[in-house]
Order: structure tokens, then C-alpha cells, then sequence
């Protein structure tokens, strides 16, 4: 299996903006959150991306591509039916090939300084020849922003698991039951951290939806449900963090995270300092 595409999402009509905020990278560069998704693309060996937008939106994302701009083919969500739905857009696209998806409103971090955490993914998924979603541990009180999966550790590798059931934004009483990981920190469970490599199968998975369901809101969460009954289906612990850039100060906390790991880390660190330093105390 070679992964060659990748199809990033970008249609949510409430976060369409996210995309085309501007960060510093940790190479001291300002760019765009879009162009920072596709730099982990790419470091996964990936040559062609299709961006999923809403209609009209594909100049303003061409321009906040920047210099990765040639690599984009750009689908319209003309039927905003979430999700799911978004990423089925892109069926053409992806043809009969296994694909890397992201995410456009997180970005990556890994704690791999030779590795992204899009390569990690894809390097696992080439190895085990199989769909693989990376995930995180998360804590419960989390839980009602992501897909959670549930399954048995993979014998002697610490990182990988067989998926057994994938519930979106579980409650509690959900994850209790049914999404337990042995091994994992109580309170804590494997939730989705927003990349996959995703075989043809989860796109006919996603046709099945599309078609049966008049659903507004079709998930990916349902079709890699389903997909554990058909394929083998992993998921993998990434060496790396999230930074969700749509919830509140999700962008500063992602900046942060970028200059603190960058080349300009002592600088903004000897900021922070003067800043605390400056402020007046609360009572």
C-alpha cells in the first residue's frame, strides 16, 4: 500500500474561516493554519491534495495555500450534510486508492523531532497494510467534542490498538460501557486526534450512508463503526499533541505550542516571563 493523496476537510460553514488564520511556524515563518496542514501532508510522502470547501471559497484557500498552492485540486461541499458527507466528496478524487485524511481546523505537533505526526500515521498504515486513525488519550471531561474508539492493545507494540467500536462524542455513561482501553490511566480514553490513512472501504462505507440515510449530519465516526466489521482497523497512539484552533483560545494555545517548539522558543519564553511579570496581581 503507498499513500500518494490526502483529502483535507475545510466545508464546516461555522469554522470555514479557521483555515486561513495566520500563525508563526516554529521555522519563524507566518503562514497560514491551511499551509501549515498541508506541510504535514506532504512531510508523509503525499503529492496531490483535494481540499474539501464550501462553494466559493476555493480563491481565498488558494491563496492561503501559499507556495503549496499547485499541489491542490479543490471539491465543493454543495450539500452541506456534515462531516462524513464532506469527505465523500471527495470519492472522485481518491478513486480506488488508499488516502491520508486531516482535518483543517488542528493542527500537529509531534514530539518526534525526525518525524511529523502525519508520517508517523502513514508509516504504520504502509506497514500493517489497513486503515489506521491516529488517536489520543483524552481525558473524560473531553469527550463531548471527539470520536472515541474502543478495542484491545495490539500484542508487545505499546502503541497500537485493534478497533472494536468507534462512538462519536460518547457520554460517560458510553465510554464506560463500551470504550475502555486496558492499560489506559483511569479517566482516560482514545479519542480521535484528527488524521487517518483510510482505505477504499471507508469510502463505500460513506456511499452506503450518503445513499440509505436522509441524515444532515453523516459522520465519519458511523462509517469506521462499520468499518470494524468488514476490515482490519487500527488506531494508533501519535508521539505528538493536537491543538484544536476552533474552540476557545484554541489559536493562541496552538501558536504557543508552535513558538515553544520553534526556532524563536527562548524569545517568546523571556516574553512570557516580562508579561507575567508585568501583570498586576488579581485579588
Amino acid at each position: 500500500m503507498t499513500i500518494t493523496k490526502a483529502v483535507i476537510t475545510a466545508a464546516h460553514p461555522r469554522q470555514r474561516t479557521l483555515p486561513l488564520q495566520t500563525l508563526v511556524d516554529r521555522d519563524g515563518v507566518t503562514k497560514s493554519a491551511l499551509q501549515i496542514v498541508i506541510e504535514e501532508a506532504v512531510s508523509a510522502g503525499v503529492d496531490e491534495i483535494a481540499v474539501v470547501v464550501c462553494p466559493g471559497d476555493q480563491q481565498s484557500y488558494a491563496r492561503a495555500a501559499g507556495p503549496e498552492a499547485g499541489r491542490l485540486v479543490f471539491i465543493e461541499q454543495k450539500d452541506p450534510r456534515g462531516y462524513g458527507h464532506a469527505l465523500w466528496c471527495a470519492r472522485s478524487f481518491t478513486a480506488s486508492e488508499a488516502f491520508l485524511h486531516l482535518i483543517s481546523d488542528h493542527l500537529y505537533l509531534s514530539t518526534d523531532r525526525q518525524q511529523r505526526c502525519a508520517a508517523q500515521l502513514v508509516k504504520m498504515a504502509v506497514q500493517e497494510k489497513c486503515s489506521v486513525s491516529a488517536v489520543q488519550a483524552t481525558r473524560e471531561a473531553q469527550l463531548p467534542y471527539f470520536g472515541t474508539v474502543g478495542g484491545n492493545r495490539v500484542p508487545r507494540v505499546n502503541n497500537l490498538y485493534e478497533v472494536e467500536v468507534v462512538i462519536e462524542k460518547p457520554t460517560p455513561t458510553q465510554a464506560e460501557q463500551s470504550l475502555m482501553i486496558p492499560g489506559l490511566r483511569a479517566g482516560n480514553y482514545l479519542c480521535l486526534f484528527g488524521i487517518h490513512v483510510l482505505t477504499p472501504g471507508v469510502m463505500t462505507l460513506l456511499d452506503e450512508l450518503v445513499t440509505d440515510a436522509s441524515s444532515t449530519n453523516i459522520q465519519l465516526s458511523d462509517a469506521l463503526n462499520r468499518l470494524t466489521a468488514r476490515e482490519r482497523y487500527l488506531a494508533m497512539e501519535i508521539g505528538g499533541q493536537r491543538y484544536d484552533i476552533g474552540v476557545r483560545y484554541g489559536l493562541l494555545m496552538a501558536q504557543l505550542a508552535l513558538s515553544l517548539d520553534g526556532k524563536d522558543r527562548d524569545e517568546i519564553l523571556s516574553q512570557l516571563v516580562e508579561l507575567l511579570a508585568t501583570r498586576p496581581q488579581r485579588a
